[in-house]
């Protein structure tokens, strides 16, 4: 049920966030259909499999890792007035997030095709991959960044600013894509072309985000004063990174293994799989923007004690992720051919009847997904960031990865099984997020009546 007293905050602070992140999808989206268009099944499994490789690396060292910790601990000191300690660890967590970016595109840019091999791509899949993930991967680098230099103006509260940054890589993107892909006024360079218009609107956008993030933020630049204490301030950094990095590996690598177990299922089940969750993703990312929102709500408001409205501030924005993929997931279920062949020419029609059945058991896992990301990102908001690895690794580990061999490996079963499968995951992965929420708020509540 919405609170109204804090519903002008949470829709000012997250429908940016979700507008931001449902724009991303929505250009991966575009950039799918593109490369489906011009290259079929072949093409989308060699950039799908290339493109789950970089996400999780990604996800889980920056993502998911330095930018959620920058976010919970930049806001909560916002909360406090802090002003001067929130730019230090601002700063501390940028620095220690471009060292892990860096590392990442170097592994990917030397070791993709060892990687993708590892991943299950043979043949002519795993020659368009590296050719992809090769150049891809300097893009990403400017991505991460980007992503890392937004996570501080969220931090701050600021959610516009990187809204506009999605606009303008949006806009070079799906420009340069449709001129690099398809060759329009010259030779047409397929899936090398996407890559190269990645370089260009990641690297527009990291400028963009730089700019903002230094001329809005009033960050003290005194060396003396980001370095005093340097590794002190690196650990408390770092003690909210790694679990969140942790948590994110649980699910990313566990999905990348089954990811694995599905391609040796054949390219056309692959391919499938990988349509109907590059459909589903627009109905995630509301749920990811009211989870990345709810963190600095939930952080601004416990750094003020007033742990009451943090609660109503998560309870709002739960209650907007759950609608909205409510929404969504009546679309999956009545329209899911209608979405699906947008993504495939009329030679693929077994791709695209398997993606349809796919997306339409997607509808189950919907509200779920809501549920869990909101109540998670409430968690870390609150500094708690160990409850929800310890759930991921449960729903990842126990349920998901081994339910998945089972049905796919074992028993044969079509990829609808693993949609079934994950939707499960998501249904246990909601509940117990939701317990952790309510447990980890009473008792801070009565912790600050006690003081």
């Amino acid at each position: 049920m919405v609170v109204r007293d804090t519903e002008r905050e949470v829709l000012n602070t997250s429908l940016p966030v979700v507008a931001e992140i449902t724009i991303y999808t929505l250009m991966s989206i575009f950039d799918l259909m593109m490369i489906g268009r011009y290259g079929g099944n072949i093409a989308v499994s060699a950039v799908g499999l290339s493109n789950n490789l970089t996400n999780a690396l990604m996800v889980i060292f920056v993502s998911g890792g330095f930018c959620i910790s920058i976010v919970s601990m930049v806001s909560r000191l916002v909360g406090a007035k802090q002003y001067k300690n929130a730019g230090k660890f601002a700063i501390i967590g940028f620095i220690l997030g471009i060292s892990s970016c860096l590392i990442i595109t170097i592994l990917i840019f030397t070791f993709g095709k060892e990687l993708l091999y590892i991943l299950g791509a043979r043949g002519i899949v795993l020659e368009m991959g590296y050719s992809f993930i090769k150049i891809n991967s300097i893009a990403m680098f400017f991505f991460m960044n980007m992503r890392l230099l937004n996570s501080i103006l969220v931090g701050y509260g600021n959610t516009f600013i990187p809204f506009v940054c999605s606009l303008i890589v949006v806009s070079f993107k799906i420009i340069l894509n449709y001129l690099l892909i398809f060759g329009i006024g010259f030779k047409a360079m397929g899936i090398e072309g996407s890559a190269i218009a990645s370089i260009i609107a990641y690297s527009c956008g990291f400028v963009f985000s730089f700019y903002h993030t230094f001329s809005r933020v009033k960050i003290n630049f005194k060396l003396f004063f980001i370095f005093s204490n340097f590794f002190k301030d690196m650990k408390k950094i770092l003690a909210l990174a790694i679990p969140c990095s942790m948590e994110e590996a649980a699910f990313s690598i566990s999905k990348l293994i089954c990811v694995s177990i599905i391609i040796h299922s054949g390219s056309v089940s692959f391919a499938a799989d990988e349509i109907a969750n590059m459909i589903e993703g627009i109905s995630v990312m509301p749920s990811i923007g009211f989870g990345m929102a709810v963190i600095t709500l939930v952080g601004v408001n416990v750094g003020r004690m007033d742990y009451k409205k943090a609660k109503k501030a998560a309870v709002n924005c739960a209650f907007y992720a759950v609608l909205m993929m409510s929404i969504f997931g009546i679309i999956f279920l009545f329209m899911p051919n209608v979405l699906v062949n947008l993504f495939m020419n009329e030679n693929e029609k077994k791709v695209a009847y398997l993606a349809g059945k796919c997306l339409a058991i997607g509808a189950v896992e919907q509200p779920f997904i809501g549920i869990s990301l909101v109540f998670a990102g409430a968690l870390k908001g609150l500094g708690d960031v160990k409850s929800p690895f310890f759930i991921s690794c449960f729903t990842s580990w126990i349920i998901r990865l081994p339910l998945t061999y089972y049905f796919i490996s074992v028993l044969k079963y079509p990829i609808t099984a693993v949609w079934w499968v994950t939707a499960v995951q998501w249904g246990i992965d909601a509940i117990l997020m939701f317990i952790l929420f309510k447990y980890r708020f009473h008792k801070s509540s009565k912790q600050l009546i006690s003081m």
